[in-house]
């Protein structure tokens, strides 16, 4: 099938539709979009809160219960526990069709009317300060976390998790324990400010080492122990070494980040972050092939433009957050668990099978346009057919949705084959995931048609400011437990808790001086944005062609040695910083 180039119906830049897109297309019968990638990964993500936690009353009782929607969304919710018992009925909301009017415009009335879950969580302990969570033991404001069974216990301010216990302030973790400010670590212990990096013991600020015990600022290490700087040295003068750094001083800890991130500038990095690929071009991405331009995944196969994803998942597009075990998802978020054919969905999962333009449905099969069903089938907007009324009706609703399709506030025209217009969610753009992996401004966001709310802050009378907190841990007691603290950056209030104490104590560090959102919003600055380049290996032969970095390793099989490497590739790293970015072959030959 022959390419073809579309221009964005939101952002106006042109897009490539290719062969393999159309392919997709027209096995989920589906007709081409009309938004580029990026522009349909914003518009999925704005329904996906992933880390913010509400209070809003429950539409039954009044009571404020935490929640996934601020209070002034226009959704109504049900508590958690109430909304997934048998006493309620959400089919006594269901209507016919009216041809009269636009069809989104009958699902966003039916989405205001049927409550909705107040949060998603299972299983959760002790654990109430949580959200989008699963078996959680005594857990505070953590987010994104579990999947497949996995537990967690005893951490603070984590997103988007498995396996960890006993940690504080990590994101994108798999099997930890005793971790501190880590990013994209799997099966790590005691290891703090260390990113990209698998099975490290009592490692600092390292990047991307492997198998690394009692390292210091080290990079692209494999299997070594007592190193600073990747210099190494013995027991006992590492041992003395990090003792007069003396890292429960704030001043003195803030002096070594920053060291450590310069010293990390001049190594290379590969071109991809990702391991056991076949065919892939995307970033943070493992035990995946033929994959196309998606970012965060595990365990896919045939899969494009898509975020977030978990554990088998094959021949889906444009499909974020989730997986485990889902095939033929499209334009679909917050959607798995054994899921196929859901094409335009939010929060539907376990078993879902054959679903259009459903929000927040589960355990059921052939569903359009419902909102909080369980267990059904053949349904439309809530009401239910006969399976030959079903395919009938469904048929006559896409050429009304094409013969009358929805207006958004800017123009914007909704046909089937559409995800549902921004404008639906009941979430803030800035309340959202679209915030964090798509950030706008305020006036850009109100600019292109999304909704924008400021935060609803809570007049705390703040007694100390992060700058007057004792410098180092051991000038810190229990006080600090009644103090609440001025976040430097967002200028809200924030407090110390009990067993956040005892973590720094007992590991030596000192207070944080920002809030934990403002410490998420600096951890993530280490990853890569979702935006490719065309780039080139830096490898110049002895040398990185910016001269920073000396190659140790020489010759490179893949090239002679003394010649620079042509190898192209599309990656995250953006031309205009300083990484030195290799190709896979070259990137092995000085990592080993």
């Amino acid at each position: 099938m022959a390419e073809e180039r579309k221009t964005c119906q939101n952002c106006k830049a042109d897009f490539l539709i290719d062969s393999e897109d159309s392919k997709f297309y027209q096995k989920v019968k589906v007709p081409p979009p009309t938004f580029c990638p990026d522009c349909r990964a914003a518009r999925r993500m704005v329904f996906w809160n992933e880390r913010h936690l509400f209070r809003k009353p429950d539409a039954r009782t009044g009571k404020e219960v935490f929640s996934t929607y601020p209070k002034v969304s226009p959704i109504s919710i049900y508590d958690h526990d109430y909304w997934w018992s048998d006493k309620w009925d959400p089919m006594k909301y269901g209507r016919e069709v009216d041809f009269s009017r636009p069809f989104f415009e009958q699902v966003r009335e039916l989405s205001y009317e049927v409550p909705w879950p107040s949060r998603s969580i299972k299983n959760l302990v002790n654990s109430e300060y949580c959200n989008q969570a699963s078996d959680l033991k005594n857990c505070y404001l953590c987010f994104n976390a579990g999947a497949h069974g996995d537990k967690s216990e005893d951490c603070l301010y984590g997103v988007a998790f498995l396996n960890m216990r006993s940690s504080v302030d990590f994101y994108q973790t798999d099997g930890g324990d005793f971790c501190y400010e880590t990013f994209s670590t799997t099966d790590c212990y005691q290891t703090f400010f260390t990113a990209e990096s698998s099975n490290c013991r009592n490692t600092w600020f390292s990047l991307n080492c492997e198998n690394c015990s009692d390292c210091f600022g080290c990079v692209n290490l494999r299997h070594k122990k007592y190193h600073i700087f990747n210099k190494p040295y013995s027991k006992e003068e590492y041992a003395e070494t990090l003792k007069s750094f003396n890292l429960g001083s704030y001043k003195n800890l803030s002096t070594m980040k920053k060291r450590a991130y310069e010293f990390w500038d001049k190594f290379p990095m590969k071109y991809i972050h990702g391991t056991h690929n076949t065919n892939v071009v995307g970033d943070y991405v493992y035990h995946s092939k033929n994959v196309r331009y998606s970012y965060q995944g595990i365990e896919m196969d045939n899969v494009r433009y898509s975020q977030n994803m978990a554990m088998d998942i094959w021949d889906s597009w444009d499909y974020t957050n989730w997986g485990n075990n889902a095939e033929l998802i499209y334009e679909s978020v917050s959607c798995g668990k054994d899921c196929r054919n859901l094409k335009f969905c939010f929060d539907c999962w376990p078993g879902c099978q054959d679903f259009e333009y459903c929000l927040s449905c589960h355990s059921s099969q052939n569903l359009f346009g419902c909102v909080g069903l369980k267990k059904k089938q053949y349904c439309i907007l809530n009401k239910e057919y006969s399976p030959e009324e079903y395919k009938k009706l469904r048929t006559k609703i896409i050429e009304h949705m094409n013969s009358t399709p929805y207006t958004d506030k800017k123009g914007r025209e909704y046909r089937y084959g559409e995800f549902f217009p921004a404008e639906f969610s009941p979430l803030a753009y800035n309340e959202s995931s679209a915030n964090d992996y798509f950030p706008l401004s305020k006036t850009k966001a109100l600019e292109l048609g999304f909704l924008w709310r400021d935060p609803e802050v809570k007049e705390f009378a703040i007694t100390v400011q992060s700058s007057d907190l004792a410098d180092h841990i051991s000038d810190v007691d229990k006080k600090i437990l009644k103090e609440i603290i001025g976040c430097p950056s967002c200028k809200r209030a924030y407090r110390v808790i009990a067993p956040e104490l005892e973590f720094y104590k007992r590991f030596g560090l000192p207070i944080p001086r920002k809030c934990h959102n403002c410490r998420y919003d600096e951890r993530i600055k280490l990853r890569n944005p979702i935006k490719w380049y065309l780039g080139t290996c830096m490898c110049a032969g002895k040398k990185s062609s910016n001269n920073i970095y000396t190659n140790l390793n020489l010759p490179h099989k893949s090239h002679k040695n003394g010649d620079s490497c042509k190898t192209s590739f599309e990656t995250t790293h953006a031309p205009d910083k300083k990484d030195i970015v290799y190709c896979e072959a070259c990137y092995q030959s000085e990592v080993v």
